[in-house]
């Protein structure tokens, strides 16, 4: 292998011979210094979850790592001085938003990730942050990519932030992906 100079100033040239690429299978420059092997991504549905979902998918790629999705169904509930017993309507609710998930996790997997990457769809039942470090414990998870709607102010007093308290109490490092910033995601297809 030589290096030389290149016309344009800052660039080197390299010349290689046949065998030299092998050099380059076990170099320190495609070894990362930590390894991912699973990576949650919590997905409530909406444009801004896939694209978190989005980011996901070259990581896996790149680790050879499998993703985990998860979506957390809210179970729907009645204070007691309301009802004495829950109606068997209300569980039936419950069990079909459970039914749906798992069928649209289903199909965002098929659509999304594909066949090259393991992925692994679960649907859990509670709130949504608790349940999220609860897989993220229980699935041995590396990273969780998890998107934020980035609410403020007195929309995020009421409405609170699952990405902000996973932050807070997640095993692992978390990428949280916002709706209005610069990509850096590429489309490797182009």
């Amino acid at each position: 292998m030589k290096v030389k100079p290149a016309s344009k100033p800052g660039n080197v040239l390299v010349e290689m011979k046949p065998l030299d690429d092998k050099l380059f299978a076990s170099s320190a420059v495609q070894d990362t210094p930590f390894k991912i092997s699973t990576i949650l991504v919590p997905i409530d549905f909406s444009p801004l979850s896939r694209k978190a979902l989005q980011y996901a998918v070259p990581f896996a790629r790149k680790h050879e790592a499998r993703i985990v999705l998860v979506h957390v169904v809210e179970p729907v509930y009645y204070p007691e001085s309301y009802l004495a017993t829950l109606p068997p309507e209300i569980e039936d609710v419950n069990i079909e938003r459970v039914r749906s998930a798992k069928q649209q996790l289903a199909e965002l997997r098929k659509d999304d990730i594909g066949s090259e990457i393991p992925a692994d769809v679960l649907v859990e039942t509670g709130r949504p942050w608790n349940e999220i470090i609860n897989v993220a414990k229980d699935e041995n998870v590396d990273l969780i990519v998890i998107a934020t709607h980035g609410h403020s102010g007195l929309k995020h007093v009421f409405l609170g932030s699952t990405a902000e308290r996973v932050v807070r109490h997640a095993p692992c490092p978390i990428l949280v992906v916002r709706e209005n910033e610069r990509e850096f995601v590429r489309d490797e297809s182009a």
